[in-house]
């Protein structure tokens, strides 16, 4: 519990016990309930309405000072602890930002996420797994909170402004992804970002493929696009099941396949057929056939068993899925040397 809810609580207590202290102290000098209900209250409050009946007493005339004194104290330390609720509240909004901001301008060989959108989200999550400093620019309230709540350094802004990017340190980052969902704020932010630092790596985030020219011929390193990514991954789903199933058993294979088509090396996969040469041979056997053009490093078996690194005197059987890795241009060319009954299918060959 904060102090100031503490201040609250502690006042409320005091003054509620204050009148019952007056009201009690009223009843013994000889009012009746109300009156003494009606004095107390008059008098904690200062409405000056007169005294209802006349205080002669020294006695009596000091219990209702000190009515009065404890009276005031609560009721100004309950406004207090309100008071002070609601100005810890923005003095914390002022340090958090300014510590914020002190914690980017430290920043160096950092990430800058432009837009915090589903995409951004993701990025970001991957990005604070392995440890990597990143800053989020976002201007909708909303997102930055969320953000915020994630524990990431934010900068609320518009990244299309030269000023917010060298805010975020544009000048001292590694990198700069931009993905928000319109292709044309991707575009100017790369262009300011660009010139702002010409040896910095920008990831471009475009929803059309006509985009893409235009992000590169801004400054872009490298453009995405989501709908064509999900829609080769939905290709593979169908066309390579075995692979997509081994690929899909650890989060860090998932992008395998992609990563390795930049260098022209691919993950295929190879149906053995009932009348195929390769039944009752070894996995050793297959690699040698294929002289090193490419290595076996799964086998799923005709009823769905996933095999990792199968080991080399592993027998082939019909309807055995041999998943392969090698070059992209000597797979089709093994298989096509094994083909018996049915023709090759290049990414998912039957032989």
């Amino acid at each position: 519990m904060n102090s100031s809810f503490k201040h609250i609580i502690l006042g409320a207590i005091a003054f509620i016990m204050t009148i019952l202290v007056a009201v009690a102290g009223y009843i013994l000098a000889g009012w009746s309930l109300l009156d003494a209900i009606y004095m107390s209250v008059i008098t904690i409050f200062g409405v000056g309405y007169g005294e209802v009946k006349p205080i002669t007493s020294p006695q009596l005339r000091v219990f209702t000072i000190l009515v009065i004194v404890a009276g005031y104290t609560s009721v100004v330390y309950i406004v207090g602890g309100f008071v002070q609720m609601v100005t810890e509240g923005e003095i914390n909004k002022a340090l958090n930002s300014r510590r914020m901001t002190r914690d980017i301008n430290t920043l160096k060989q950092h990430v800058l996420i432009c837009g915090f959108g589903r995409i951004g989200q993701i990025l970001a999550r991957r990005l604070a797994s392995s440890k990597q400093p990143f800053i989020v620019i976002d201007n909708n309230g909303d997102r930055i909170a969320e953000a915020q709540a994630s524990g990431y350094l934010v900068l609320c802004g518009n990244a299309t402004d030269e000023r917010v990017l060298k805010s975020a340190g544009v000048e001292q980052a590694k990198a700069l992804a931009t993905v928000l969902p319109d292709d044309a704020v991707n575009v100017f932010i790369t262009l300011t970002a660009r010139e702002l630092n010409p040896a910095l790596l920008i990831l471009a985030r475009g929803e059309f493929p006509s985009t893409e020219k235009k992000l590169k011929l801004a400054g872009a390193n490298q453009v995405v696009l989501p709908a064509s990514i999900g829609a080769e991954r939905m290709a593979q789903m169908i066309t390579h099941p075995a692979a997509m199933d081994f690929l899909n058993q650890d989060d860090g294979r998932q992008t395998i396949n992609e990563l390795l088509a930049e260098i022209d090396v691919q993950m295929d996969e190879l149906v053995i057929l009932g009348d195929s040469p390769l039944v009752g041979q070894t996995i050793s056997d297959i690699e040698v056939r294929g002289k090193g053009s490419f290595i076996v490093v799964a086998l799923r078996k005709g009823d769905g068993t996933m095999v990792i690194h199968p080991k080399h005197e592993v027998l082939l059987e019909a309807e055995d899925t041999v998943i392969v890795m090698g070059h992209r241009g000597d797979i089709p060319q093994f298989a096509r040397n094994y083909v018996l009954k049915r023709g090759l299918r290049y990414r998912g060959s039957r032989v």
